[in-house]
């Protein structure tokens, strides 16, 4: 078999650029592992690079296929005497454009970047979880270094990383407050929530002050959300910064409020998902998939992304597990 199904993109521009092709299927070398992908996951950093921002300065050669993080199962070995082996079940995450994208049906990735699926989740919702939740971590946990007796307001609560972000702060102890709509707000306390403020009925700086963290997954693309949370900070107070893009003038603004600020960019962690594996086997932490397309139906998918109302992940199916 030398080739495969993808849904690729020849050239950026809105959802329907998005299309199945037959194309090569890619080939292991040094220590990567070659996976057949059960189920891809759907991410803003999808649909900004098929539209001309996010990671497309450094697109090639087109096709394109995009996609960072899946579901599935080993085909090749890293080598013989690894502990994964052919067949084995595993999700991780992939970086495009250095690597093929994961809306395909087969991969190659670094054997770093995987870890064994959660015998917990299905496929679909494995593959929902490595980006989100590595970004989730790595902004509160590794950054904010969330703990007992800190409040953290996190905006977009609801979203794919939100919703993982309000579970691993409030794990360590941490006093979450987040922004979100009204018919999200019981998911959003169920998750961890202590206070969830509707953004469509109250501005969140009126109501809510000197907090330790402001976990900021919107910026300023959207109502100024960035520069109107400095004032809610703590003198000193941090704020992480994840959507790419989305405040160019962070550092500058965060100094002159007297704050600290720092962005975050997410690397695909393998040990660090084993180590979310374990939280979501136990139950401690849960991924909640709201739709799932097919492979040709990317484009609904990237469509349904865009308008912003998505409660967890969206994925996609790509083969028969």
């Amino acid at each position: 078999m030398t080739t495969m199904r993808a849904s690729v993109i020849d050239a950026t521009g809105g959802p329907d650029v998005l299309h199945v092709a037959e194309v090569a299927r890619p080939t292991k070398v040094n220590a990567e592992f070659l996976v057949k992908v059960v189920a891809a996951s759907v991410n803003p950093i999808d649909a900004k690079s098929r539209s001309g921002s996010g990671t497309s300065a450094a697109f090639g050669e087109y096709p394109v296929i995009l996609g960072n993080d899946f579901s599935g199962i080993v085909v090749e070995s890293s080598y013989e005497g690894h502990p994964i082996k052919p067949g084995d079940e595993v999700y991780g995450m992939t970086m495009v454009p250095r690597f093929g994208g994961t809306y395909a049906e087969y991969i190659t990735v670094p054997a770093t970047c995987i870890a064994r699926k959660p015998k917990a989740l299905s496929h679909v919702e494995a593959a929902a979880v490595p980006l989100a939740a590595l970004t989730a971590w790595g902004a509160v946990v590794e950054v904010a270094k969330a703990h007992e007796g800190q409040v953290i307001l996190i905006h977009a609560g609801a979203g794919g990383v939100g919703h993982f972000a309000i579970q691993f702060a409030t794990y360590f102890g941490a006093r979450v407050i987040t922004t979100g709509s009204t018919r999200n707000e019981g998911w959003l306390r169920q998750l961890g929530a202590s206070e969830v403020i509707d953004y469509s009925t109250t501005r969140f700086e009126d109501v809510v002050h000197d907090v330790d963290v402001v976990i900021d997954l919107i910026g300023n693309a959207k109502d100024d959300t960035g520069t109107r949370s400095l004032g809610v900070l703590k003198p000193g107070g941090l704020i992480v910064n994840v959507p790419t893009g989305s405040w160019p003038t962070l550092a500058a603004d965060a100094a002159a409020a007297g704050v600290r600020a720092s962005g975050y960019r997410v690397p695909a962690d393998g040990a660090t998902l084993a180590v979310i594996s374990r939280l979501l086997e136990f139950g401690d932490v849960r991924v909640f998939v709201d739709q799932v397309f097919t492979l040709d139906q990317a484009a609904q998918a990237h469509s349904a992304l865009e308008t912003g109302h998505t409660r967890g992940k969206i994925v996609l199916t790509v083969s028969d597990g």
